[in-house]
C-alpha cells in the first residue's frame, strides 16, 4: 500500500510549483509564490523545511543554497486527493464527482473531445 499523501494547501502549491518548475531554492519558490499572494520570505521557508520533515520535499544540502525537489508524484498525489474527495463529498461515486465538475465548467469542445478520447480508451482495455 502506498504512502497516504495529505498536503495542506499550502503546500500543494508549493508542491505544483516544483513540479513544474523541477529542483528549486526556497528563493526561487517564493518568487512565484509572490505573484499570487502576500507571502514572506520566512513563511516559505519554515514551510518548506515542515515539508522535508513530512517527507514532502528531498533537500540537497551539498552547497550553502539549499535546493528542494518534491519528495511525492504528482500523479500520486493528485489521485489520493481525488479519491479523499469522492469519498467525501461524493459518497465514492465517480460519475457524481464527473457530472457536477462538467456541469460547473463551460468545458471547450477539445476539452470535450480529450474525454471522449479517453473514454473510448477505457472502455478498449474493458473490452481486453
Amino acid at each position: 500500500m502506498s504512502k497516504l499523501i495529505k498536503p495542506t494547501d499550502s503546500e500543494l502549491e508549493i508542491l505544483n510549483i516544483l513540479w513544474a518548475k523541477g529542483p528549486s531554492t526556497v528563493r526561487e519558490v517564493h518568487e512565484v509564490l509572490e505573484q499570487s499572494k502576500d507571502a514572506g520570505y520566512t513563511t516559505t521557508l519554515k514551510l518548506m523545511q515542515i515539508m522535508h520533515e513530512k517527507k514532502l520535499l528531498d533537500r540537497d544540502t551539498a552547497n550553502k543554497t539549499h535546493i528542494y525537489k518534491a519528495a511525492v508524484s504528482q500523479k500520486q498525489t493528485q489521485g489520493q486527493i481525488i479519491q479523499r474527495m469522492i469519498d467525501a463529498a461524493f459518497n465514492g461515486s465517480t460519475t457524481q464527482l464527473v457530472m457536477q465538475a462538467l456541469g460547473n465548467h463551460n468545458a471547450s469542445k477539445e476539452e470535450l473531445e480529450q474525454i471522449r478520447q479517453y473514454l473510448e480508451k477505457m472502455e478498449g482495455k474493458k473490452d481486453e
